[in-house]
């Protein structure tokens, strides 16, 4: 059976991206798999796909909200969302991919859990700079130098293009995994992900 990484894109003000990206590596590596991780924006493939975040519709909204509690709970995973929401995470990706092409991807993967954890599982509003300079300082992070990578317009061109190829390759969510060219979209997905780790196309 082929061992190709399987491409998870997430975004970091995704509750459903960070409950996934609490048991992606495990069932991976339950299968032989690596897990290739792409931080991208929602909000490039909302204007695609025209459409905003459950949350912004008052029909949607409190079932949402609700999911999202009882999706955490039914992983085994804290939630405590932050009193806004949704925000922008865009420095925080910029971060992401400082560190993916800079540092280690290894690095940019444990950034990325620490950033999802501290907004879902502890409030943290990660779209005050403030706030965030804080979350990178905890994970040892130099704060003006990851201030000056999410403000350079390097990291910004590359966000970009890495929304614009997730889209190109049908991404229109999060968390979107890619596993030998066969799409799944949600954390809800995970029964399917795993059937086909186990044994192949259905």
């Amino acid at each position: 059976m082929t061992s190709a990484p399987i491409a998870f894109y997430f975004d970091f003000s995704s509750p459903y991206s960070y409950i996934a990206s609490e048991w992606i590596e495990a069932l991976a590596a339950r299968h032989g798999r690596t897990v290739q991780w792409h931080a991208m924006l929602l909000g490039a493939t909302f204007q695609v796909t025209e459409i905003r975040s459950p949350v912004s519709y008052p029909l949607k909204r409190e079932y949402s909200l609700r999911d999202f509690e009882r999706s955490a709970r039914f992983a085994g995973v804290p939630l405590k969302m932050p009193e806004k929401f949704p925000i922008a995470t865009q420095n925080a990706a910029r971060i992401f991919w400082w560190l993916h092409d800079s540092v280690h991807s290894a690095r940019a993967v444990d950034w990325a859990r620490h950033g999802l954890r501290a907004l879902f599982a502890r409030g943290v509003d990660l779209s005050d700079n403030a706030a965030l300079l804080n979350v990178c300082r905890d994970f040892g992070l130099d704060p003006a130098q990851a201030e000056a990578a999410w403000n350079d317009p390097q990291r910004k061109a590359r966000l970009r293009a890495v929304n614009d190829a997730a889209i190109a390759a049908g991404v229109f969510g999060a968390p979107f995994f890619m596993i030998d060219g066969e799409p799944f979209w949600g954390n809800d997905r995970r029964s399917q992900i795993e059937r086909w780790l186990e044994k192949g196309p259905f």
